[in-house]
């Protein structure tokens, strides 16, 4: 992918965000880390874009039915293990469905499903009855800004998103009456977000096709 020449950055949009406020009294900027972390929760429901999906490899352990999630985990699409060099996927169920399919995690086998048990954790069964190299495709929260974390794919792909989406988030505390103006700027560039990743998504698929 490649990086525009401008990058919007945490500072520069701490900076901008204060100067469409036309504000630089002590409390607006110390809310402005508050305004741009409730905007990247905000985008970050709002959207799934070919940006925040993440592969990750590991191996399961023997006789563990629990596995951990990557940190900033979203949403899982899809699992997969290897058996004796055959990758087999493996299909999402419903926690009560494997408990009741597998009641005792002491018995053993090869994975057949997983569950979600909390935002931490995934659940296996079978309970793996030895060490199986998985791969999980996966939607990521993207890494927040902060100062000393000053890009992410958000500020790289979607400036426009993140300046109105954080000034979006500024008018309740400011009880200001520009919200309309902020929601269409920020709805408008959410809706080129999503536009432009379908894009993307049948420009792969029609290279699959014709490949």
């Amino acid at each position: 992918m490649t990086i525009p020449s401008w990058v919007l950055t945490y500072d520069s949009l701490t900076s901008t965000v204060l100067q469409y406020l036309e504000r630089k009294d002590t409390s607006v900027v110390d809310a402005i880390p508050t305004f741009i972390s409730l905007a990247e929760f905000e985008v970050a429901q709002e959207i799934k874009t070919l940006g925040q999906l993440q592969i990750v490899n590991a191996t399961t352990t023997a006789s563990n039915p629990v596995l951990q999630k990557p940190a900033r985990w979203r949403k899982t699409v899809s699992m997969n293990i290897t058996v004796s060099g055959v990758v087999t996927p493996v299909l999402l169920r419903k926690y009560e469905y494997l408990k009741n399919y597998w009641p005792e995690s002491t018995e053993t086998g090869v994975p057949l499903y997983y569950a979600d048990t909390d935002w931490e954790h995934w659940y296996l069964a079978p309970t793996p009855d030895a060490a199986y190299s998985f791969e999980v495709l996966y939607y990521e929260r993207i890494a927040p800004l902060s100062s000393t974390n000053q890009t992410n794919w958000l500020t790289q792909n979607a400036p426009n998103a993140m300046l109105f989406g954080t000034l979006l988030q500024a008018m309740p505390f400011l009880k200001n009456d520009q919200r309309q103006i902020f929601q269409q700027k920020y709805t408008e560039s959410l809706q080129a977000l999503k536009a432009e990743d379908i894009a993307r998504v049948g420009d792969r698929q029609a290279v699959a096709v014709d490949s």
